[in-house]
């Protein structure tokens, strides 16, 4: 089915003490003519005892081989109710960014073609944190929908259509990973989790982030020993998600 940017809901999470980051959305936003909404983001230490509720830390830490920090709770939550609302909503495709997005001059082509073709994909992400052993879809008008047998993280922009958020979002909690790396679980919650290269924006934070601290100072990893089961989970995503694309056909891009 083809859709256009009159179609789709646009959200922007943003936490009520970054107004700079919110202003800098706004007119980027309001430069490529996006009507969006902005989320109040959930701040992970003020709700901490409620989120941790919902949070399995030790699996947190057996899975990430790191510390659970409050502003990792608070992004989960942050985007999941973006989800709920999304569902709520009479869009059929959202729109989802973070409030530190930088937009190239083409990200409205790769908007317009992407949704344009979204048939073929359930989420699509159009920039990342790491994107490992890309696998071609096939062309997008000049871009390359890829599927990805490593690892594919990052949530700060991407379209998601609304029977995947339905299906998807109960099977997310409790918590157990970062929601990037939950999601880079589509061999386990069966949707189609792709990118479209080359990314046509990507974060820049300036170095701090209210999740992680200035350069990740706040990130403790554990132990090497007890990284241990963190390592053989790394390695065992990588067969599943492998598994998965061929068990669907998409090693061969012969879907799309």
């Amino acid at each position: 089915m083809t859709h256009t940017r009159a179609d789709i809901g646009v959200w922007v999470i943003n936490l009520d003490q970054d107004s700079d980051r919110m202003s800098a959305m706004a007119t980027q936003l309001d430069a490529m003519g996006l009507p969006f909404q902005r989320f109040a983001a959930v701040y992970g230490k003020d709700h901490y005892d409620t989120l941790i509720q919902n949070a399995d830390e030790a699996a947190y830490q057996r899975n990430m081989g790191s510390n659970l920090l409050p502003g990792k709770l608070g992004v989960f939550a942050s985007h999941t109710k973006v989800w709920e609302d999304f569902i709520a909503s009479d869009h059929e495709i959202a729109l989802i960014l973070e409030d530190d997005v930088v937009f190239h001059d083409d990200f409205c082509d790769s908007l317009d073609l992407a949704l344009a073709q979204s048939g073929k994909w359930d989420t699509l992400r159009f920039n990342c944190i790491r994107a490992k052993m890309p696998v071609a879809q096939g062309k997008i008008g000049p871009y390359t929908l890829n599927a990805y047998a490593g690892p594919f993280t990052g949530n700060a922009a991407y379209l998601i259509h609304k029977s995947v958020a339905k299906r998807v979002l109960p099977g997310l909690w409790p918590q157990t990973r970062a929601l990037d790396h939950e999601l880079n679980r589509f061999f386990k919650h069966n949707f189609r989790q792709f990118g479209l290269e080359p990314f046509s924006s990507h974060v820049d934070d300036g170095g701090t982030s209210s999740i992680t601290g200035t350069a990740h100072g706040l990130r403790r990893k554990l132990p090497p020993l007890q990284r241990l089961p963190h390592y053989r989970l790394k390695a065992a995503n990588y067969f599943r998600r492998f598994f998965w694309l061929a068990k669907n056909g998409y090693i061969l891009g012969r879907k799309s």
